[in-house]
């Protein structure tokens, strides 16, 4: 089968960096799906393995942590799903990725395909609706709207760093299943607009100091943070802005913090990774099936969309050196996809 994957870590400018390989088509088992992969978009984790994760002696690694495709077949276990399903997913950080025209996963992480969007447009959600979800709902714990109403209108949730994919899927689950006030914020013209369009209720400059621009803004005090880069940068004016007993969600990687910062107000600090279920095969594994599912019927009622914002052709491996290169820059918007063999 086609794939691309690299063997030392070397810089995006290097050919060698992602290069177009074949590999033998994997063997199923358990409660692996193997999925015929047709559209996949590009994380900020792909780069970040690949700068420091060399491939084992011998062999290539495959990168990808977001898919549609289809079940082409199913290992003896395997119950959710039937050969011909067209499905989407984030897959495991510990196995090989979704830049291969095939691949295993385990059935637990797999959801339904939205039916209404492209497969490139589907296949932008996956990781980034499931580190939204399980960051608005899991770790800060903000209330969904129930059918009598919105339930968490005294809600105030700051995004750090909105406008890139997590915080372009998270404006939307906070906006359209919760009562939150969302502020969001971006630094450039373009960025500004598209958190805008999202959803957000007000826009802030993260290049400016965060704590005047948000007093100015005469709202109730900041209740829950999603912080999605440069944590260490910030907390300092998240503990200054947030209620006491607020709450701090992070997915970055900050070289240090000072928790001890948070004492005084009773703040929480929660870290959201979504491979966790799947490196530790939790026994709430099947809970990404089933968010995935429900991101699905979202899209397809047309309560959130796509946060596809830049289709960069076919699968192959100077394309993804473009995405790769487009990441490392911070510069990019949305969501990077790519289609086809």
């Amino acid at each position: 089968m086609k794939a691309i994957g690299y063997t030392a870590c070397l810089p995006i400018t290097d050919e060698a960096a992602l290069q177009d390989i074949e590999l033998p088509k994997p063997d199923v088992s358990g409660r692996d799906l193997l999925i015929k992969i047709d559209a996949i978009s590009v994380n900020p984790v792909d780069y970040k393995i690949r700068q420091n994760v060399a491939a084992e002696e011998g062999s290539y690694k495959v990168l990808g942590w977001d898919a549609v495709g289809t079940v082409v077949e199913k290992g003896p276990d395997a119950e959710l799903f039937n050969v011909g399903d067209r499905v989407f997913y984030a897959g495991d950080l510990t196995r090989p990725g979704t830049n291969a025209e095939y691949q295993l996963v385990d059935e637990r992480i797999v959801g339904n395909q939205p039916k209404n969007v492209s497969n490139s447009e589907a296949a932008a959600l996956p990781l980034t609706a499931i580190t939204a979800w399980e960051m608005l709902f899991e770790h800060l714990a903000i209330k969904q709207a129930s059918e009598q109403g919105k339930a968490s209108a005294n809600d105030v949730l700051l995004i750090v760093g909105a406008a890139g994919g997590v915080g372009s899927i998270l404006i939307q689950l906070a906006k359209r299943l919760t009562g939150a006030t969302v502020i969001a914020t971006a630094s450039r013209d373009a960025t500004q607009t598209w958190v805008k369009e999202l959803g957000a209720d007000y826009v802030v400059d993260h290049s400016k100091p965060l704590v005047d621009q948000i007093n100015a803004l005469d709202i109730a005090p900041v209740t829950h943070v999603a912080s999605l880069t440069n944590t260490g940068d910030y907390i300092d004016s998240y503990i200054e802005l947030l209620k006491p007993m607020g709450k701090i969600a992070v997915i970055d990687d900050p070289a240090t913090l000072d928790v001890t910062k948070l004492k005084r107000k009773s703040l929480s600090l929660h870290w959201e990774f979504m491979f966790t279920r799947s490196m530790f095969a939790t026994d709430d594994m099947i809970e990404q099936h089933k968010l995935l599912n429900q991101v699905s019927a979202l899209v397809d009622e047309g309560t959130i969309k796509t946060t596809q914002a830049n289709h960069m052709g076919t699968i192959n491996a100077a394309n993804l050196r473009k995405a790769h290169e487009l990441l490392e820059s911070g510069r990019s918007v949305g969501k990077i996809t790519l289609e086809g063999f």
